[in-house]
Order: C-alpha cells, then sequence, then structure tokens
C-alpha cells in the first residue's frame, strides 16, 4: 500500500562481514542523505583496523557493552591510536570518539573482550571511504 511516509521507513538487512554479522545503513543508497552508520558486534579480540588513514568528513565511533543490566560496563580493552603520532587512547568503559574531517586515526585494537562489545560507526558522508592510508 502507497503511504505518504513510507520512504521514510526502512527495514536494514544483517550482513555478514569478516568481523561479523552488521547492520549497515549507507545514506547514498536508502535516504539519499548525508550520513551513514553500521552497527557491528565484537565478540572476540581483533585488530579491525591496522593501518592510520584520514577521511575527508567527520567520524563518531561508539563503543557500548550488550549487557542491559550492566549497560554503565563495557567489559572489553579496546586501543586507538589518534593523530598522526597514533597516540593511543584506552577504553574500557561506554565512550564515543569523535574523528573530526581530516584527522589521522587508527589503529583499533579490541585487546580484550570479556562480553560482546557493539561498535557504533557513524560517518557525516553518504557512504564510508577510507582516505590516505599511512603505513611505515
Amino acid at each position: 500500500m502507497e503511504t505518504q511516509y513510507g520512504q521514510y521507513v526502512y527495514t536494514h538487512p544483517i550482513v555478514p562481514t569478516d568481523f561479523g554479522p552488521m547492520l549497515e545503513m549507507v545514506g547514498e543508497d536508502v535516504y539519499k542523505s548525508n550520513f551513514h552508520i553500521m552497527y557491528l558486534p565484537v565478540l572476540e579480540p581483533v585488530l579491525m583496523e591496522e593501518y592510520p588513514h584520514s577521511h575527508d568528513f567527520d567520524m563518531y565511533l561508539t563503543f557500548l557493552g550488550f549487557d542491559p543490566n550492566g549497560l554503565n560496563e563495557l567489559g572489553a580493552e579496546i586501543e586507538i591510536g589518534l593523530g598522526k603520532e597514533q597516540e593511543i587512547h584506552v577504553i574500557t568503559t561506554p565512550t564515543s570518539v569523535y574523528i573530526p574531517k581530516g584527522m589521522v586515526h587508527c589503529p583499533l585494537h579490541f585487546k580484550r573482550i570479556d562480553k560482546p562489545v557493539l561498535l557504533v560507526h557513524c560517518s557525516m558522508a553518504s557512504k564510508y571511504q577510507k582516505g590516505e592510508v599511512y603505513k611505515e
């Protein structure tokens, strides 16, 4: 049935990735907007991004625990490098990281996972694309 606002409601498929099942909304494909979001559960330690890189858009990474009775507990240890110097920040509680346009970031290393972590990856872009990658 045709509706007036149906174009704003979309059921997202869960797709398999190398890291596990992911729910992704690509603004370019779905809503024709400048916003991209991924929900990715991390169930075991993994070096998710090895090399520092940058983007030509702002990005936000949010790390959340899955336990509804312990939302203040992350149950993990995650390291992220920020800046060209790869200044390491250790994440052990629910945390968001703002990465401004052009800022070098990574590696992103999920070093310890005691219970599942939800990575919410938001980009102010119609789709996610890596910019320049910095390898040693």
